[in-house]
């Protein structure tokens, strides 16, 4: 990912193209991190007034605008939940899925898509912009930067290795299904959908991870329908999950009830289990 430093290097870059390619990169960087220090002073604001007991009309006067500048920024910066997902610009990826005959060699799944959509538009109140990229089969490096990877272990080994350095939770295939297993416990949590007679609900595992000065974040569902689950129960409850994980590694597991590949309702089974 390219950072602010490199503005002088673009300048002096002689190829127009690439020059123009790098600038726009680059200014996906600058508008990300404007964001990101718009959220960090709306933070600096509510600490002092809640932290400190400073009045709104005393931060103004310490931060030298007016009062009711003040007011614009808590009502207009992004929130503080924005920092779930890191810094932006965040990259967002699904699997390609390997097709059964040669005329249809691979695909993205719909719910897959629908699910890449949700981050998006998840994405859009939180002044996040999405990078979207495919995940082919044999992929196992996770992007640089900010990464949300909606893929299971069976799918490509990104989502196994992510998985297996989950201290919590995993996935495992077992009596012919798969499953979500507590690693500590050794409980099962299974697809509604895959039991007899079938359930329409699925399940589906969330992981949220700092890495170095970028966050992953991990979804994968025992079907597809299961991340899509993830997903809308981030857009309902983002903050609350943010304001009890923080900036911690974490992992949980959602169960959804779906309508054909709409989720009506999700809800945690098991976690937010800390790392």
């Amino acid at each position: 990912m390219s950072s602010p430093d490199d503005f002088d290097e673009v300048r002096r870059d002689p190829d127009p193209i690439r020059r123009g390619r790098r600038a726009t990169t680059l200014m996906s960087v600058y508008q990300q991190r404007a964001a990101e220090l718009a959220r960090l002073r709306r933070e600096a604001i509510e600490e002092a007034h809640v932290g400190q007991g400073l009045t709104y009309t005393e931060i103004a006067t310490a931060l030298g605008i007016t009062k009711g500048r003040v007011t614009q920024i808590r009502g207009g910066a992004p929130a503080r939940e924005r920092a779930f997902f890191g810094v932006g610009p965040v990259h967002v990826g699904v699997p390609l899925r390997e097709g059964t005959d040669d005329r249809m060699r691979s695909y993205i799944d719909a719910a897959d898509l629908a699910t890449q959509t949700d981050t998006e538009t998840l994405f859009g109140t939180l002044a996040l912009a999405a990078e979207p990229f495919t995940i082919p089969s044999d992929t196992s490096t996770v992007p640089d930067g900010d990464v949300v990877v909606i893929c299971g272990p069976k799918s490509a080994p990104i989502g196994a290795d992510l998985m297996e350095s989950d201290p919590c939770l995993g996935m495992v295939r077992e009596h012919g299904r798969w499953w979500i297993i507590d690693k500590r416990t050794g409980e099962l949590f299974g697809s509604p959908s895959t039991n007899d007679p079938p359930e329409p609900a699925d399940v589906g595992y969330l992981s949220r991870r700092r890495d170095g000065d970028r966050v992953i974040v991990h979804v994968a569902g025992i079907r597809s329908t299961g991340s899509r689950g993830v997903l809308h129960y981030l857009a309902r409850h983002l903050r609350e999950l943010y304001l009890r994980t923080g900036d911690e590694s974490f992992s949980l597991a959602i169960r959804c009830e779906l309508d054909d590949l709409t989720v009506t309702d999700s809800s945690i089974v098991s976690g937010p289990h800390l790392w």
